[in-house]
């Protein structure tokens, strides 16, 4: 079935390619052009920097872990000072009396300059003690706020607020207002750090308003339809429509606050229970019921003057000053340390296998390369690209592969059959992801998954999400990409184009747009004040899912479809699953058998490929009640395997309208058009499924012939069955008279595919 409401993937293909990229192939962030050497700042301006730049921070109501010095919680092990994650954790929440002032509220800071260069760059670092991050927990925080400073003319160029790791881009502000001071709004638990630049000063702004600017300048992917003016930068979950569960951390199979190093930490140090659930798989549904954030201490440097707080919604905030340390003071420390903790990544593969991903501490940050050369934090290529323009010493951006990809919510639709068709709708709750080559959960915003600076290769897109049951597909990724399937009317028996959006190095550069306030956001349009912060660099974009969407299932409406290579006589290479109403939900390579999460309430047509282009699909409908096993074994391709698809889609039908005959049977009987333009609809119904059955058959017996006059007649029929469903349109319930049409049109492009197909 082809909705055209909805951007194919060949729509989206030809978008992405009429853009190109200017890649080498591979390329990464850390393969970017060289920078210039840096040099520690002399201590006036250092300090100086520090002091016009100490951001304000905002931290929710609900946080437990702020800015604090790690030296109380410092020790000797052998013969170097290290902080280990159980002294601070529990050092911190010995001090800690949330009547009280949080203790030693602390913000350090680094400066650096960029030799023969008039740039320097103020950094901030944030340590917490602990990160409660849904999936993403870790002894010890260090979080960074870069602020890049031209010294000629005293005007900063860029802010960088760091996010939640490299595969996730950072808060980024091109250009800034001189007389501003930078404000961190501080994500609950991980600290991640959202920029605002606003008058609504504890609030996250992603996109401009007619009376507010946007808190961040990154640039949007303007080739995804979808998402073409949402900037690529991690906000706020709770901030922004969409909400984020988290999880209680445990450390050998006990929830962490049950640990004897761990006296003075109780189930109230960690995040409140209104917003933390026992695992993403013990709910049978997303949660709907998560607070929203709210403001809940302000920190700022002891010397800044007043009168940068007070927007709406601070009143009941209370307010503490924090010490500015540099941090050459505590450069003694050589590692920060703990235990490893781990959580299980479902991954819906045909033995159920799981992808576990061990979290560690973040490292001391004098360790990092980008304490000595910020620029490397830059994740937005339009930001590395115009400081490049304006100063040698940063390196031009390169080109690097991007996943994309957005995540929806499978649900039963009112235009189909009750339980026989799905339509997909946007969710509330967000989602995490993980690229199985790099084990760090990347979160969705807005619904929305980014990753950049995936290595080239092949690898696994897996999504989970509270109360879902997981997705997982493969994905290739960069030079190489293999076919996925296609929809069924878009092949002719060939394999096709690659759903990497990939073109060749010498195609022009992908369009991306900034999104500041004041700027024209129109692709290919700029103006010259903006001109230098839209040059874009070479992106590669391999779009995650269907047409760009990923439609997780509520775990109470879930089943497994399993598919079963085992004896099957082809090499399998595609795997597919399209809904009667939905359309295609799934697409991956395939190797082997695997599994795939389906909605119950969804009526099936699952297809294979295999490496000689050949195509094999199975009707599966398994009703809302039915709880056997769904399992395709031995899944061959060719014309049997579609033959005998036809027989199944057909019966099906018949069946659905005969019991509409038998169920009422009066209405129908009384001798009017109507009721013969019924039997008319059943009676060509019945000859379409004895001509698939004789193909099918033929398809076995090694008849070539035989098997295409057969479809050849099946495909002629069913052109005469569409007219017959309109004339007994006053005896068909709409929904039926709608999965009629659709599997008509279904089998209509199976029954061409099929005669196309050399293999029997």
């Amino acid at each position: 079935m082809i909705d055209d409401s909805r951007l194919s993937r060949r729509a989206l293909l030809a978008a992405l390619g009429s853009v190109g990229t200017a890649s080498v192939a591979g390329c990464s962030f850390t393969q970017r052009e060289r920078d210039g050497e840096t040099t520690a700042a002399g201590e006036s301006l250092a300090r100086e920097l520090a002091e016009r730049f100490a951001p304000t921070l905002y931290f929710d109501a609900a946080e437990s872990w702020f800015p604090t010095d790690p030296r109380p919680y410092a020790s000797e092990q052998d013969g170097e000072t290290v902080v280990d994650g159980f002294d601070a954790l529990d050092g911190y929440h010995e001090r800690y009396d949330p009547a009280t002032k949080p203790p030693n509220p602390t913000v350090f800071y680094n400066a650096v300059e960029y030799e023969n260069s008039p740039l320097a760059v103020v950094q901030f670092w944030l340590y917490s003690a602990f990160d409660q991050f849904t999936t993403n927990f870790h002894w010890h925080d260090w979080e960074a706020l870069h602020v890049f400073v031209d010294t000629d003319t005293g005007e900063p160029q860029l802010f960088v607020a760091s996010s939640h790791s490299r595969k996730v881009p950072n808060n980024e502000f091109l250009d800034p207002d001189p007389e501003t001071v930078p404000r961190l709004l501080a994500e609950l638990g991980s600290h991640s750090s959202a920029l605002s630049i606003n008058d609504q000063f504890d609030a996250f702004q992603r996109l401009p308003s007619p009376d507010l600017l946007a808190d961040i300048t990154n640039s949007a992917i303007t080739s995804f339809q979808d998402i073409s003016e949402l900037p690529l930068a991690y906000g706020l979950p709770r901030d922004e429509r969409a909400r984020l569960p988290y999880l209680v951390p445990a450390y050998e199979g006990a929830p962490i606050y049950e640990h004897e190093r761990l006296p003075n930490v109780d189930r109230e140090s960690l995040l409140p229970p209104s917003l933390t659930i026992r695992s993403f798989d013990s709910l049978s549904s997303p949660p709907g019921d998560l607070p929203a954030r709210a403001t809940g201490i302000i920190f700022r440097h002891g010397g800044q003057a007043d009168g940068n707080t007070g927007s709406e919604g601070d009143e009941t905030a209370s307010e503490h000053a924090y010490d500015l340390v540099p941090t050459s003071e505590i450069e003694n420390i050589v590692d920060f340390t703990g235990p490893q903790l781990s959580y299980e990544f479902a991954v819906p593969e045909y033995a159920e296998d799981g992808v576990a991903s061990h979290i560690t501490t973040t490292g001391a940050p004098w360790g990092q390369p980008r304490y000595e050369n910020p620029a490397a934090d830059i994740t937005d290529p339009n930001h590395r690209s115009a400081l490049a323009d304006r100063y040698d010493a940063i390196g031009g951006a390169a080109p690097i592969n991007t996943v994309v990809s957005r995540v929806t919510e499978a649900v039963t639709t009112d235009d189909a059959p009750e339980d026989e068709g799905l339509t997909t709708q946007e969710t509330n709750v967000e989602a995490v992801a993980l690229i199985e080559s790099d084990p760090e959960a990347i979160p969705t915003f807005r619904g929305v998954v980014v990753a950049r600076d995936v290595a080239t290769g092949e690898h696994r897109l897996t999504v989970n999400g509270a109360g879902r049951a997981p997705h997982s597909e493969r994905i290739a990724v960069g030079e190489g990409a293999t076919s996925t399937p296609t929809t069924a009317d878009e092949t002719d028996g060939e394999t096709t184009t690659a759903r990497d959006a990939t073109v060749s190095p010498e195609s022009p550069a992908m369009t991306t747009q900034s999104t500041a306030a004041g700027t024209d956001t129109t692709a290919g349009e700029t103006s010259p004040a903006d001109e230098t912060a839209r040059q874009t660099p070479g992106e590669r974009i391999t779009v995650g899912g269907v047409d760009g969407e990923i439609p997780l299932v509520a775990r109470e409406n879930a089943r497994k479809l399993e598919v079963n290579a085992d004896g099957t006589d082809a090499e399998l290479t595609d795997l597919a699953v399209a809904d009667d109403f939905a359309g295609r939900l799934y697409e991956s390579p395939l190797a082997g058998s695997d599994a795939v999460y389906v909605h119950r309430g969804g009526a099936y047509t699952t297809e294979v490929r295999d490496a000689d282009g050949a195509i094999g699909a199975f009707r599966v409908n398994p009703g809302p009640d039915d709880d056997s096993r769904l399992r395709i074994e031995r899944p061959d391709t060719g014309k049997t395997s579609l033959a005998e698809f036809l027989v199944s889609i057909t019966a099906e039908t018949q069946e659905e309208l005969q019991n509409l005959v038998d169920d009422d049977a009066e209405s129908v009987t009384d001798g009017g058009g109507r009721a013969n333009a019924l039997r008319g609809l059943l009676t060509a119904l019945s000859a379409i499924l004895e001509a698939a059955k004789r193909a099918a058959e033929n398809a076995r017996n090694g008849d070539r012939a035989g098997t295409d006059q057969q479809l050849q007649a099946v495909e002629q029929a069913l052109g005469r069955v569409a007219e017959e469903i309109e004339a007994a349109s006053g005896d068909v319930p709409d929904p039926l008279q709608n999965a009629a049409r659709n599997r008509v049109e279904e089998a209509g492009q199976r029954a061409v595919q099929a005669q196309r197909l050399t293999k029997l």
